[in-house]
């Protein structure tokens, strides 16, 4: 019979919980413990104070059946993962000999003394194992803590710093949570990329995927104005989840058209770069407005080099107006906009020219009207949309909407 298994990770450090240092690890480990089946339901962050530790591995310890910490192994006297593991099942502390002479020779091959407080490090709660770590002086715990009238509790300890922490996953982890989860069931996702409507338009247009209970799951995200679809599936097998996806993710795709633009962790950007070198195009961009953002994404895209001949970005309306002699009237804008993309252009002998600015000298702070172009000398596309949004997502929402106007004239939308 399969069954889920269920993780908790805790990350442990003051400089986590304050904010000055942002928590990477739990991410990551999340993502590892997912291949092998295991839903990760809790994050969690305490600081460096004993009691506040004890208690947080009290509840993990209750509530998962497989607990991973990252923090607090050090040999200082903040570094109370040890002690407050030890508290948290009622066990003492022990020196574990094999753990003190790893320290020691790690110390020796540096040519360094090994300071008194380093012994530390070699404590460990009675009948737990140590994780080696080759490169660090702070070694793992893995302990196993029987749980009444339950399948017991495995918890691992791992350093905070990252690099120890994915050697020791690589070395020791990996194949222990394997054997843990071998009945576990299999844990598939596919995320869904859409832009050009709003979170509560695109969920209208679905026929209640996202309601609660149905198999697969769907959960809808909105992120910078792209809005994502995540589906996630259980099963015996991934064949099996896919099986489950599958069908899903034509419904998606029957009901929200061209509204979706990709996979994963495509961007706007990819989907037009993958449109261009699709059909053999180059394209030149020209913006203000947007900080160069359209420039800057297009260039980092993989093999936009086969496809993106340049782009021209300028602070405001003013330094282009002065660079182009461009100074159009508001009843005259499309026709001078058309026909700048159009020459352009042809004089960077380019297939399609992208433009993208706010065509007035009213503050940039304000609420305002941006043209987006995009065109050749036989198909030209023109759209105005209203910055009537919070002033941090401008920029994005403006070099998101051109590279939509872009997919979509490529198209032939």
């Amino acid at each position: 019979m399969t069954f889920l298994m269920h993780a908790e990770i805790l990350a442990i450090g003051d400089e986590i919980v304050s904010g000055q240092t942002l928590d990477t690890n739990s991410q990551w480990l999340s993502r590892r413990l997912e291949e092998f089946g295991v839903r990760t339901l809790y994050h969690t962050t305490v600081g460096d104070e004993l009691a506040p530790g004890v208690a947080v591995f009290r509840q993990a310890v209750d509530r998962a059946e497989i607990v991973v910490a990252t923090g607090g192994l050090g040999p200082t006297a903040d570094d109370l993962t040890r002690e407050a593991l030890a508290q948290a099942v009622s066990r003492e502390l022990a020196l574990y000999p094999e753990a003190l002479e790893h320290i020691r020779a790690l110390f020796a091959r540096r040519k360094r003394e090994m300071p008194q407080r380093n012994k530390s490090q070699a404590m460990f709660p009675a009948g737990s194992r140590m994780i080696p770590n080759e490169n660090g002086t702070a070694p793992g715990i893995d302990m196993e803590i029987p749980r009444a009238g339950r399948n017991p509790c495995r918890f691992f300890a791992l350093p905070g710093v990252p690099a120890e922490m994915r050697e020791m996953w690589d070395g020791y982890l990996r194949t222990e949570i394997a054997k843990l989860a071998g009945g576990a069931k299999k844990i598939v996702r596919r995320k869904i990329n859409c832009f050009g409507a709003g979170e509560s338009q695109i969920e209208a247009m679905l026929p209640d995927l996202i309601r609660r209970g149905r198999s697969p799951t769907v959960g809808i995200t909105a992120s910078n104005a792209t809005i994502s679809l995540r589906i996630d599936a259980e099963a015996d097998t991934e064949a099996d989840c896919l099986r489950l996806i599958d069908p899903t993710v034509q419904t998606i795709r029957d009901c929200l058209g061209d509204l979706v633009f990709g996979e994963g962790d495509d961007e706007l950007q990819h989907a037009v770069v993958r449109l261009l070198n699709e059909k053999k195009q180059m394209l030149a961009v020209v913006e203000w407005g947007a900080g160069g953002l359209v420039t800057q994404w297009l260039s980092d895209a993989p093999d936009s080099e086969n496809c993106f001949l340049s782009g021209m970005v300028y602070p405001n309306f003013q330094v282009f107006k002065r660079s182009h002699s461009f100074d159009p009237s508001s009843t005259e804008e499309k026709s001078h906009i058309e026909k700048f993309v159009i020459e352009t252009g042809r004089i960077l002998d380019a297939d399609w020219l992208l433009l993208l600015g706010d065509m007035s000298d009213r503050n940039q702070n304000e609420s305002m009207r941006v043209h987006l172009a995009m065109g050749n000398e036989d198909n030209f596309k023109m759209q105005t949309i209203t910055q009537g949004i919070h002033p941090a997502l401008r920029k994005i929402y403006t070099a998101k909407q051109a590279l939509n106007l872009a997919r979509r004239t490529i198209l032939g939308q």
